[in-house]
């Protein structure tokens, strides 16, 4: 498997698996995980998630132990999971010196096949909302699966251990994760263990979904609907997220269940204060068997769907700073001249000293007389000036000599007039990358359409992913011309540089050294103006930073682009 060069990432999913052995669960010299892991899924839940029902020989999981190396690079530190034939490590990978997450199951286990084709598949996708799969191999009778570590990650199950989420918080939750899903089964890949514990909100706010294929395959998981059983999983995590309730009548992942013979309810009417249009999100999603929500819109049976129907929602919007007022001024008990003097009894009212009225000293009164000396002074300078500037003006009026002539010295030099430059044609340019982006919608770059545009892929981080160094649109003007300004107006806050070949160029040219650096800038309307004067015929606008979208991935979208002589 190739590496990835992305740092940190998943913590094992330990919810919803079989308690471990009392064996197990003893304190070992070696440092193997103390923690006892405790089981969230009942069998009942485990078939409506789709489970295959393999009834498996147990295989005998391999002696492992903390400091045990595998492939002489990953080293593992502490037991996160240990069931059913297979476990899950916190390790340190030594030749990249970062933590990462390992699953380790031996080579003759009846899944073992299942686990690295559904690794290698998850690895294949390179989504970003996802926790990555780093390697996956086969080797000394083992199989084992690397994927990132995320230590600075929170579960949702910490989250809503605390308390249920802002309407915003869980608005970007759902939109986030549907987006994620919706993507992943265009790719032929489904989840099929997607619940709280495999659900982590980053520092930065970026949901992301970990174990994607890998959990449901390490567990024999199978449906014959995924795209449901996924759908129906987003719609109680969106449940659990306005309610703090687990929406069946088990309790499950530190929450409590629904009443027992009570059915399905609506979120808000389990709880006060829940956002109508989320609450209904969540019944849409959830909805078996014909069942619909309060309105009686359609069930959402897939990922795809799901997402439709949030586009229809009103966005909502973050909760406003709540403004803190300033603490009520407090007159300090240190008052000037006070020192050495008794301080006044408890309880006892002191006057208030009456200030002095205002300039009514001998030098308040030298002060004002001064001030009042040059007001008048400045008053009659002015008029002086005033009234001169009306006679001179009136005389160069009356003088018809030299009213057809203008001095040297008030010629003015000509500004140049501006006209547009139309763009004869244009095509993407991603020369350190695979080629291509987007070509076929190039053309809305510069159709003066402020709601169309062109964008380029996602990407992991606002510099690419530190895939590139950035990639842009080449304009041909059709024939050498004098370049006066570029103006490009982009969706979000995007940086770029204008480049230019040389006028001398009778092609266009295919390499980036071939274009030079002539401005540059950043924000939603960029005006890029050239130090010096600048002719050509091709032009390159160079996208070097994207903003941050909605779906939680970066991505530059370009509105519209004007050339100006």
């Amino acid at each position: 498997m190739a590496e990835r060069s992305t740092a940190a990432v998943d913590v094992a999913d330990n919810s919803g698996d079989e308690p471990l052995t009392a064996q197990a669960d003893q304190s070992t010299a070696d440092g193997v995980a103390q923690n006892r892991e405790r089981d969230t899924d009942s069998s009942a839940s485990e078939e409506a998630q789709g489970s295959g029902g393999e009834d498996l020989a147990k295989t005998t999981p391999p002696e492992l132990h903390s400091g045990h190396k595998l492939a002489r690079r990953y080293r593992l530190e502490e037991c996160v999971t240990r069931l059913d034939g297979f476990s899950s490590w916190r390790a340190v990978d030594e030749k990249l010196r970062r933590a990462v997450g390992v699953h380790v199951l031996p080579a003759d286990h009846s899944r073992a096949r299942s686990v690295l084709a559904a690794a290698r598949s998850s690895a294949l996708l390179g989504d970003p909302r996802f926790v990555q799969v780093l390697d996956a191999v086969e080797e000394n009778d083992l199989v084992y699966v690397v994927h990132e570590w995320l230590p600075d990650a929170t579960e949702l199950t910490a989250l809503l251990a605390a308390a249920p989420l802002e309407p915003h918080d869980a608005y970007q939750m759902v939109t986030q994760i549907s987006h994620a899903m919706a993507a992943a089964h265009r790719e032929g890949l489904s989840h099929l263990r997607l619940n709280p514990s495999a659900v982590l909100r980053s520092a930065s706010g970026q949901w992301r979904i970990r174990g994607l294929a890998v959990n449901a395959a390490l567990r024999g998981i199978s449906s014959d609907t995924p795209q449901r059983t996924d759908t129906e999983a987003i719609g109680a995590l969106l449940y659990a997220a306005l309610t703090q309730r687990w929406p069946y009548e088990s309790d499950a992942y530190g929450l409590s269940g629904l009443p027992k013979g009570v059915g399905l309810i609506a979120p808000d009417q389990v709880r006060a204060g829940v956002h109508r249009g989320l609450s209904e999100l969540a019944m849409r999603a959830l909805a078996n068997d014909g069942a619909t929500a309060s309105r009686h819109e359609s069930p959402c049976t897939t990922p795809e769907e799901l997402v439709k129907a949030i586009g229809e929602m009103p966005r909502i919007r973050p909760p406003e700073p709540a403004f803190t007022a300033p603490p009520d001024y407090q007159r300090t008990t240190y008052q000037q001249g006070t020192y050495g003097r008794q301080a006044p009894h408890a309880g006892a009212t002191q006057p208030i000293p009456t200030p002095p009225p205002p300039l009514q000293s001998r030098t308040g009164r030298a002060l004002k007389w001064a001030v009042s000396a040059l007001l008048i002074a400045a008053l009659g300078l002015g008029s002086w000036q005033l009234a001169d500037a009306l006679m001179e003006h009136r005389d160069r009026s009356g003088d018809t000599d030299t009213s057809q002539t203008t001095d040297d010295n008030d010629k003015s030099p000509t500004k140049p007039v501006t006209k547009p430059i139309a763009i004869s044609g244009a095509h993407d340019f991603d020369p350190f990358g695979d080629g291509s982006e987007k070509p076929s919608d190039i053309n809305r770059a510069y159709d003066s359409d402020a709601g169309s545009y062109w964008q380029t892929n996602f990407y992991k981080g606002a510099d690419f992913g530190n895939l590139k160094s950035g990639l842009g649109i080449i304009l041909d003007l059709g024939k050498v011309q004098q370049v006066g300004k570029v103006t490009v107006t982009f969706v979000g806050d995007t940086s770029v540089e204008l480049r230019a070949a040389s006028s001398e160029a009778s092609s266009e040219p295919t390499s980036f050294d071939a274009y030079t650096k002539v401005a540059g800038g950043s924000g939603t309307s960029v005006t890029l103006t050239p130090d010096k004067p600048l002719k050509s015929r091709y032009l390159l606008v160079w996208l070097t930073k994207l903003p941050l979208t909605n779906d939680g991935t970066y991505r530059g979208r370009v509105a519209d682009i004007k050339v100006t002589s």
